[in-house]
């Protein structure tokens, strides 16, 4: 069977799945090619596969797919590809994991766009990336097959057959890239004649490739044709001075120059006695990962060489695997170093033990240098000197492990314009960059497959996939990496599972990354961080512990003004500091986010070195600013019926200035206002608690989420039991009505309301009446009890109207339009509701309006003039795109689609009913069933 007859209905159960894009952009089963469709939906496949595992929003695909001018049906063609991709990938899969026990390939909706999880090594791209990244840390003979293989994986110009918006120039960079390494890898190993026959092409076609020319020199020398590497230069020299105007680089200069003296010794693999390479200590045994930090490493070599003088900074995390990642480059680059390779530990952070004097470190290195230990110069100054006098003209790495200061660093670093000191410290160094040019270089955690690996090399390989979850709780930190791969391999008693269980448990996950190592010291995270804490100024300490004292997620610079009664600027000084340190990160603007074991580590500092009292000080500040901030964002998102009022709260708020950045406020807060009232809850502050959810329950009006607002309403709605609060009842109890009748979720609803109205009355509040009487009223719509739903909410109106009260008078109009167009009074509903997107639009509340706006659509369309109706629902789906109400946007599509369909077009009927799918299956799975059964019942077009 030819690889073009697998179609999307064949079985090809348990197929292996991998993706190509190196060449013609395919989805390949078992080794054949599956048919996806046109070139839309190769494209959409491959911006979801070079993210693979990643989430690419709707945006960036409409973005690649048209570039700046996508057709107006842009997102219901993205929405239809999907689903189409979906299919094709479940017809490959059936029920089973593919044959090689990977996990199937699928694509998974996921705010704000999609993610296309699949294991990297099955996507051509990522399997590239990984083999260059192992051929960098291997020897040169396996080097030099890894290499060959990722090569072999082009197989033609990348990402052909996609719309030529789809571009994405990193792919030709890395084509260069493992090309290049690949026949630097040959060059070692003498494979000159074969190279010269690749290379002279390549050369002949572009002469600036400087790279290639001198490969060619190389392999055309090396083979003794030294006339005719010396040709090659100056053809290149000349044809680039013509093109471009330029000179050839100092590099090829210099290469130049060797082979005219038949001087080439550092580039034909003969041994030289190196100065001080025994500095070096042993490098890990292996090395996961990191192929952008090898790089830019290799990019500082590289301007060293160029004769530009190199300095780089790894700077990171306690444990982030810094001194592991330098000293295993430095053992790799020391063939580029002729003169030597100069190490010093200069204990920056050690807890036992003084930072290294500079005097003390120059002594070290003037001995390796040569230097007797009677003429070692007695004051500073003249060690600095004599120093950089003997490495001067020196092609030298020096290597500047766990550095504290710059100042500590700066008498270390060597003149020569053809070294490279390469410094590692938990401290930014900043002063380095502003004094001496430094470049810095900021590690982060790593990815998830190489924290995987790690482990793996470290225990062995774990058929049972237990590893990957070892490697989360880990947070993906080396140092946390290596412990946990340490006690698996140290201990076969200690098995996979048992370690997870202590993992798991927060109590338990610092103690269980400790290590003794039987003579006084040990290995843990926490003494990793301890380390870094004890060296923190008195402020950033401060602010440290007071950070403990939160469960928050991450924090923003008001939280922690608020919350230590300080200012912003002070905040924000103390906050920047401990990112310095990388205790934090500043994961957005003036937003910092500790890693997981370091929020650990946090918790455990606050109960340790603050008191009961401090800790519900920090915490009563910070919901003081979490109320504040949540009541002035949900006033730019909506009327306001309830009386809660906290934006007059001393301290810092946030301060959003519209509907778009409330709503990215919120979305950004969400999991820490989960979190502070929970943590409320926790300490015995219920009204707090309840108050704090009522009032971010706005939010979840506006954007929908069925799991997660339930999970609000009920923390709030048990936290106004816990108080004491009847009115905290009452408003909780119409929040949880509201969240039922959004999602159209009869039961329980009316119970609610019902107990709503009844504390009301007791309490006497006008205006929580009129509210719960809302609220039952569209519970009893909900229940199809019309006529009492409708006297209800006309006595609602009634009662607005009387009060002058626009807000509730607005939601009173709507839902009582809504009830009598269920019961078929359409003309009275129309009506009500022409007069309630009236005041929609007076109080400019346009996620009010767009319910009014669909409500028009049924309503004109059940009566029978589907053009006005069409008209409604196409300018509630332009507000709804605008202001991002995903659950809004599927109602009035759903709403669009019935009325194409009655207006004869079906093609745009079901292009509706689909998009409509892909949005509810966001945030209302609810309902995806029953849609998707209607859009089964449009023939298709043509049909």
């Amino acid at each position: 069977m030819d690889a073009r007859d697998v179609g999307v209905g064949d079985s090809v159960d348990s197929a292996d799945v991998r993706i190509q894009l190196l060449g013609p952009v395919q989805l390949i089963a078992d080794g054949r090619q599956v048919p996806v469709g046109g070139p839309g939906v190769r494209g959409l496949l491959a911006l979801l596969a070079l993210d693979a595992n990643k989430v690419v929003t709707l945006d960036d695909i409409i973005d690649g797919l048209w570039g700046h001018e996508p057709p107006a049906t842009a997102r219901t063609i993205v929405h239809g590809n999907v689903s189409h991709l979906r299919r094709v990938l479940r017809s490959l899969h059936g029920e089973q994991p593919d044959r090689s026990g990977a996990a199937p390939v699928e694509i998974h909706t996921a705010t704000p766009g999609y993610r296309l999880t699949i294991a990297p090594e099955r996507v051509d791209v990522h399997r590239a990336r990984t083999l260059l990244e192992r051929a960098a840390v291997a020897p040169v003979a396996r080097r030099a097959e890894l290499l060959g293989e990722a090569f072999a994986l082009w197989q033609g110009p990348a990402l052909g057959g996609v719309p030529a918006s789809v571009a994405a120039p990193a792919l030709d960079e890395l084509r260069q890239a493992v090309h290049g390494a690949r026949v630097d890898a040959d060059l070692e190993l003498g494979r000159h004649a074969e190279l010269i026959a690749e290379l002279a092409p390549l050369v002949r076609d572009n002469p600036a490739d400087e790279r290639a020319v001198r490969q060619l020199m190389l392999a055309l020398y090396r083979s003794g044709r030294r006339a005719d590497a010396l040709e090659v230069y100056r053809r290149a020299s000349r044809q680039v001075g013509e093109r471009l105007g330029i000179d050839l680089g100092p590099e090829l200069r210099t290469l130049h120059d060797q082979l005219l003296k038949d001087e080439l010794a550092e580039h034909t693999g003969r041994p030289r006695t190196r100065l001080a390479l025994t500095q070096l200590p042993p490098a890990v045994p292996s090395l996961a990962g990191r192929a952008a930090e090898l790089s830019w490493l290799n990019d500082l070599r590289v301007r060293a060489q160029q004769g530009a003088r190199a300095i780089g900074v790894l700077t990171g995390a306690a444990g982030i695997g810094k001194s592991a990642l330098a000293v295993s480059w430095a053992h790799d680059a020391v063939d580029a170093f002729t003169d030597g390779v100069l190490f010093a530990a200069l204990r920056g952070f050690d807890p036992h033990r003084e930072p290294a004097d500079p005097a003390e470190v120059l002594s070290h290195f003037l001995l390796g240098l040569g230097v007797p230990a009677a003429e070692l110069p007695e004051r500073l100054p003249e060690r600095i000197a004599l120093y950089r006098s003997l490495l001067a003209e020196k092609k030298v790495l020096v290597l500047l492990d766990d550095a504290r200061t710059a100042e500590q660093v700066r008498p270390l670093l060597p003149p020569g314009a053809r070294s490279m000191t390469l410094i590692t410290s938990r401290s930014r160094l900043d002063g380095l960059a502003v004094s001496n040019a430094a470049k810095l270089y900021a590690l982060d955690v790593l990815a998830a497959q190489d924290a995987v690996r790690l482990i793996d090399e470290l225990a062995g390989a774990d058929p049972h996939g237990r590893h990957a979850r070892l490697a989360r709780l880990c947070g993906h930190l080396p140092l946390a990496l290596r412990i946990a791969g340490a006690r698996l391999a140290a201990a076969p008693e200690w098995t996979a599972t048992q370690l997870l269980e202590e993992l798991a448990g927060e109590r338990t996950r610092l103690a269980a990354l400790d290590i003794a190592d039987g003579e006084g010291g040990d290995t843990s995270v926490r003494a990793a961080l301890d380390v870094s804490y004890r060296g923190l100024p008195a402020e950033a300490a401060a602010i440290f512990r007071a950070l403990g004292a939160l469960t928050a997620c991450s924090a923003a610079v008001g939280l922690v003004a608020t919350a230590r009664g300080t200012d912003l600027d002070t905040a924000r000084r103390g906050l920047r500091v401990l990112a310095a340190h990388h205790l934090l990160t500043e994961t957005a603007p003036d937003v910092f986010t500790p890693h997981d074991l370091v929020r650990l580590y946090l918790r455990d500092l606050a109960e340790a070195e603050l008191t009961g009292d401090e800790r519900t000080e920090v915490l009563t500040g910070a919901l003081r600013y979490y109320q504040a901030s949540a009541d002035r964002a949900r006033r730019r998102l909506l009327r306001i019926v309830d009386p809660l009022e906290f934006t007059g709260l001393p301290g810092v708020a946030a301060e959003p200035a519209g509907f778009d950045e409330a709503l990215d406020w919120f979305a950004a807060e969400w999991p820490n206002l989960l979190a502070i009232i929970r943590q409320a809850r926790s300490r015995g502050s219920h009204t707090e608690a309840w108050q704090l959810a009522r009032v971010v329950h706005t939010y979840r009006v506006v954007r929908p989420l069925w799991d997660e607002w339930r999970q609000l309403v009920d923390l709030g709605l048990a936290s106004a039991e816990d108080s004491g609060s009847r009115l905290g009842r009452c408003w909780m109890l119409i929040s949880r009505c509201a969240v039922a009748l959004i999602f159209g979720r009869a039961e329980g609803s009316l119970a609610d309301a019902e107990e709503a109205l009844e504390i009301a009355g007791s309490l006497g509040d006008e205006r929580l009446l009129i509210s719960a009487n809302i609220h039952l009223g569209c519970a009893l719509t909900l229940w199809e009890r019309y006529a009492e739903a409708i006297s209800r909410l006309s006595a609602a109106i009634e009662d607005t109207e009387r009060l002058g009260d626009l807000a509730l008078g607005g939601q009173a109009l709507n839902n009582c339009a809504e009830a009598e167009k269920r019961s078929g009074r359409y003309h009275e509903a129309i009506a009500h509701q022409l007069r309630s997107l009236e005041i929609d639009r007076q109080l400019g509340d346009d996620s009010y309006a767009v319910v009014s706006l669909n409500n028009l659509a049924e309503m004109y369309l059940a009566i029978g003039r589907p053009a006005e109706s069409q008209r409604y629902a196409q300018e509630a789906i332009a507000v709804t795109e605008a202001r991002g109400l995903v659950l809004q946007e599927g109602v009035s599509r759903l709403t669009l689609g019935r009325v194409l369909r009655t207006m004869g077009d079906v093609a745009g009927a079901r292009a509706q009913f689909a998009a409509s799918v892909e949005l509810h299956e966001r945030v209302s799975p609810h309902a995806v069933d029953e849609i998707r059964a209607e859009l089964d019942t449009v023939p298709p077009a043509g049909s």
